[in-house]
């Protein structure tokens, strides 16, 4: 998810002066050593997420599924060890995420850290987990490359998402082949997130056949595209994509449909929000598609579980964000509980793990540190997921 560089590198200044009196066993349970764990120790999960700030509806989803897999983990009567979520709110700012990480791998001394839900307030962790040896487990840094330090990924850091540009392919994909567009307009938010998605987009769509016939941005907190819409809609196009977050997308669809743009509207899993609904109306969200690593269309037993233990717990449906956080809480749980190891054990473990969750199966690239997993388009009546299509990129 969303990633803003020039917070990115103000938060790496931060953390190398941060890190100097941070090495690995000063207090943490990490080190590269790591710890051997005990039967019936209790062992710390760093939860850092959005829990207030622009994104909070995507950390709040995270931390909420999260907590559940650890509640979950705690009352079986087969495990080794009780886990203990530390929760943080890095408040959607890449510097603050980076002082809660430093907080949790060296005064809290957690095992692991799952979070945050967007990838510049991921991103500004990763120093901080290969300094102390303390695995972070991003949920959706979809960014391209949100993992990588120059050549090599980093250490400690891994996700359990798809990355832009693999999820702007598919949806390019799926409406020249599926939906059989063939002009195409691009409204993108003017961040890494949503340029990274615009541009594999536009490629992807040219490379099938297509033709983009009208680029806009915006700007991050705009609500006023009568303007540009006006504009775009004097250009002959089939098929408008989106690529950006719920709190602008939301508005564009409603503006977009007011203004008589009926075609196809497609967008990326910034559209996963309850708030979209509210926001674009739902008599709007019809022929809106959207790429997303989670769909309730055709759900699986496990899938369901999740769903209804999760609703009983906070009275509201889980979405895309709070069943990747779920995933990737259990991925952690799973590691500890095979290895008893904190440190580089555990992150080997990791490194190594075969995986199956409520988001699909997957090992994960040790090059990149990012899953092989598939992409889900998904379509909406009235805002409701009807039909899921699985998209696989070449």
């Amino acid at each position: 998810m969303k990633g803003n560089m020039w917070k990115v590198l103000a938060s790496g200044a931060m953390a190398a002066s941060m890190l100097a009196g941070c090495s690995a066993g000063s207090g943490n349970a990490g080190g590269a050593e790591g710890k051997t764990l005990n039967e019936g120790d209790t062992v710390k999960i760093g939860l850092n997420f959005e829990l207030s700030g622009d994104v909070s509806s995507y950390g709040q989803a995270e931390r909420n599924a999260a907590q559940l897999a650890i509640e979950q983990y705690n009352a079986r009567t087969d495990t080794k060890f009780k886990a203990e979520g530390v929760e943080v709110d890095d408040k959607g700012d890449a510097a603050e995420s980076t002082t809660q990480a430093v907080k949790l791998c060296t005064e809290d001394g957690v095992a692991a850290i799952v979070g945050p839900a967007t990838s510049g307030a991921s991103i500004a962790t990763y120093a901080v987990a290969d300094e102390n040896s303390v695995p972070v487990i991003s949920p959706s840094a979809t960014q391209v490359n949100a993992m990588m330090n120059g050549d090599n990924a980093y250490e400690y850091a891994w996700r359990v998402c798809f990355e832009d540009s693999y999820q702007g392919a598919a949806m390019a994909i799926y409406a020249a082949d599926t939906l059989n567009c063939k002009k195409a307009a691009i409204i993108n938010e003017t961040s890494d997130y949503g340029q990274g998605l615009a541009n594999q987009f536009e490629e992807t769509f040219k490379e099938h056949g297509g033709e983009v016939v009208a680029h806009e941005q915006y700007n991050a907190g705009d609500t006023d595209f009568a303007s540009m819409l006006t504009s775009m809609k004097s250009k002959d196009f089939d098929v408008l994509y989106i690529a950006g977050y719920y709190s602008e997308a939301g508005l564009i669809i409603k503006q977009a449909r007011t203004d008589g743009i009926d075609c196809p509207i497609v967008g990326a899993d910034g559209f996963e929000s309850e708030v979209l609904s509210e926001l674009a109306g739902k008599e709007n969200l019809n022929q809106v598609w959207y790429t997303t690593a989670y769909t309730t269309v055709d759900a699986s037993d496990e899938l369901n579980a999740f769903i209804e233990a999760y609703k009983a717990k906070y009275d509201e449906t889980p979405n895309m964000f709070s069943a990747l956080a779920y995933d990737a809480t259990n991925l952690v749980l799973d590691e500890l509980e095979a290895t008893g190891k904190t440190g580089a054990e555990l992150n080997e473990a990791i490194k190594k793990a075969e995986f199956s969750g409520i988001t699909g199966s997957f090992t994960f690239d040790e090059a990149t540190h990012t899953p092989v997993k598939s992409v889900m388009v998904v379509n909406q009546v009235d805002g409701v997921q009807t039909e899921a299509t699985e998209v696989t990129v070449d």
